[in-house]
C-alpha cells in the first residue's frame, strides 16, 4: 500500500458534500490509501472498533479506515488506473485507489460510516451504495438525490450500516461508460454478534466483463452483449488466483453480478448451500442445495460449502463462451471441412496461413503470435498439460495441511495412487448396435395405443 497523505496539499480542502453530513464530524480528511499490486492480499483484522471475521477479496483487498469520534472514515479515490488482466495484458479501465474493482469495505452491523469520496476522472461522477437502507440524500444517484461530484472535488457521504450482508457500491453517473470502464466495488456488512454466520473462510469477488480489441488497451464503452473479456475481480484466467480453502473448513464465497448477463456459476466435486443474495440472509430452513446456482445482473449471491473433499476444484461460470479470453465472435464453424489442399495454395501466398477448426476448436496445440496486450482464446498451464479456460475461471484448493489462516497457493494437487482417470489400453470391443425397431412414424396408427382393458394411464 502507498499513503496519498499528501495528495490534497496542492489543492486545497475540496468541497464537502453540501447539506448533506455535519460539518463538526467532517473536518478532516483521512489519508486515501492505494494498491497496486493484482494479487489477493491478506485479510484485514480490525485494528479497533468491533470485531468480526474479515473477508478475503479473490485478487482484491479491503479499505483501512480511520476511528474518529466513534465513526468510521474511508476515503475512495474514483481515478484512472492500469489493471493486470493476466500477465501479458493491461487495460486503461477506471476504478478507486489505484485499482478496479475497487477495494473491499468491511463494517459491523450498527457502525456509522463516513465515506469521503473524491473524484479524479475527466468527468463528474456519484457512488450508490447498492442494497443498503440510508437516508435518502446518500443514495448516490446524480440529478435525483445529489448533484454529481465534479473533477477535483470531494464528497462525504454518512449512514449507518443498518443490517449485516452482501453489498457493493458503483456509480450513478455516466453509468453506462463508467461500469463499463470498471468502476465498483464489494461491500460486506458484518452482523454485531460475531458468531452469528460465522464460517471459517469467506471469499469475495465481483464478476465483470469488458470489450477491449486484441492490442488495444482502453474498453469500448458502447457495447452492450458482444464482450471478448470475461473475468472475476477484472481478472481472467490463469491470472486468477485460486481459492484456497483447508479440508474440513467451511468455507462462504460471496459474488455479485455487474455485467451485462447472468452468470450461473458452478463449483465442482461438492454441493453447496445458498445461503444469502443482497437482499439479505436467508433462513436456514429456507436454504437449498446446488451445484450451479445462476445470478442476475445487479444481484449477489452468497454460498456455502464444507470442504470436505480434497484437490483442485474447477469453479467457474458454466456459460462456455464465459471461460475463454478474446474471443471472436465472427469465426465461422470449420469442423469437417478438409482444408488440406486449399491449405497448401493458401500457403504459397501467404507462408504463415493455419488451417484451424476443422477438428474442433482444441487452442492448445497452436502457437500463434498475438496482437501486443492480448490473451490467448483458451491458455493456463496445469499438472497434466493445457487447461484449455480463460475468463470466469479458478480453482478451489482444499488441502488438509492448511493453518486456519493460511491463503497462500499451495500448489498443485498430489493424487493419491491410482485416483487418476487413465488410459485404457486392453483390447477393444466391437461396437455393436441395438436391433431395430418399428417405429410409431412407419404405420397409420396414432402413437399413443390405447386398448380396452388397458390401465396404465392410471
Amino acid at each position: 500500500m502507498v499513503s496519498r497523505r499528501d495528495f490534497f496539499m496542492g489543492a486545497g480542502i475540496a468541497a464537502l458534500g453540501a447539506s448533506m453530513v455535519s460539518r463538526v464530524g467532517a473536518t478532516s480528511l483521512p489519508e486515501a490509501q492505494t494498491m497496486a499490486l493484482a494479487g489477493t492480499q491478506a485479510p484485514l483484522f480490525p485494528p479497533n472498533g468491533r470485531p468480526y471475521q474479515p473477508v478475503v477479496t479473490l485478487n482484491g483487498w479491503t479499505l483501512p479506515w480511520r476511528m474518529r469520534n466513534g465513526v468510521k472514515e474511508f476515503h475512495l479515490v474514483a481515478e484512472p488506473v492500469v489493471r493486470e488482466i493476466a500477465p501479458g495484458m493491461k487495460a486503461n479501465l477506471w476504478g478507486y485507489n489505484g485499482q478496479s474493482p475497487g477495494p473491499t469495505i468491511e463494517v459491523v452491523e450498527g457502525d456509522r460510516v463516513r465515506l469521503f469520496v473524491t473524484n479524479k476522472l475527466p468527468e463528474h461522477t456519484s457512488i450508490h451504495w447498492h442494497g443498503q437502507h440510508l437516508p435518502n440524500g446518500m443514495d448516490g444517484v446524480t440529478g435525483l438525490t445529489q448533484p454529481g461530484i465534479q473533477p477535483g472535488k470531494t464528497f462525504v457521504y454518512e449512514f449507518v450500516a443498518k443490517r449485516p450482508g452482501t453489498f457493493m457500491y458503483h456509480p450513478h453517473a455516466d453509468e453506462m461508460v463508467q461500469m463499463a470502464m470498471g468502476m465498483m466495488g464489494f461491500w460486506v456488512t458484518h452482523p454485531k454478534n460475531p458468531a452469528l454466520h460465522k464460517v471459517d473462510r469467506d471469499f469475495v469477488f465481483l464478476l465483470n466483463a469488458y470489450d477491449i480489441d486484441p492490442g488495444s488497451f482502453t474498453p469500448k464503452v458502447n457495447t452492450m452483449l458482444n464482450f471478448n473479456l470475461w473475468t472475476l475481480n477484472s481478472r481472467a484466467f490463469p491470472g486468477i488466483d485460486p481459492i484456497v480453502c483447508r479440508q474440513g473448513d467451511r468455507v462462504r464465497i460471496r459474488f455479485g453480478n455487474l455485467t451485462m448477463t447472468n452468470h450461473p456459476i458452478h463449483l465442482h466435486g461438492h454441493d453447496f448451500e445458498v445461503t444469502g443474495t443482497d437482499g439479505g440472509w436467508i433462513p436456514k430452513s429456507a436454504r437449498w442445495p446446488e451445484v450451479t446456482t445462476d445470478v442476475a445482473v445487479g444481484q449477489m449471491r452468497a454460498i456455502e460449502f464444507d470442504a470436505n473433499n480434497e484437490g483442485d476444484w474447477a469453479f467457474h461460470c458454466h456459460k462456455s463462451h464465459h471461460t475463454m479470453n478474446a474471443m471472436g465472435h465472427d469465426v465461422p464453424t470449420m469442423i469437417g471441412v478438409d482444408h488440406r489442399g486449399i491449405a497448401e495454395k493458401i500457403n504459397q501466398l501467404i507462408p504463415d496461413y493455419m488451417t484451424m477448426g476443422e477438428r474442433g476448436g482444441s487452442m492448445g496445440d497452436m502457437k500463434m503470435p498475438l496482437p501486443k496486450n492480448t490473451l490467448p482464446m483458451m491458455t493456463g498451464q496445469g499438472p497434466f498439460g493445457d487447461i484449455e479456460m480463460g475468463g470466469m475461471f479458478t480453482t478451489v484448493k482444499i488441502r488438509k495441511e492448511l493453518a486456519r489462516n493460511d491463503y497462500k497457493d499451495p500448489g498443485w494437487y498430489k493424487h493419491p495412487e491410482n485416483s487418476v482417470a487413465y488410459e485404457w489400453t486392453g483390447p477393444t470391443v466391437p461396437t455393436t448396435r441395438a436391433p431395430a425397431t418399428s417405429s410409431p412414424s412407419t404405420t397409420n396408427d396414432p402413437v399413443l395405443k390405447v386398448r380396452r382393458g388397458d390401465h396404465s394411464h392410471h
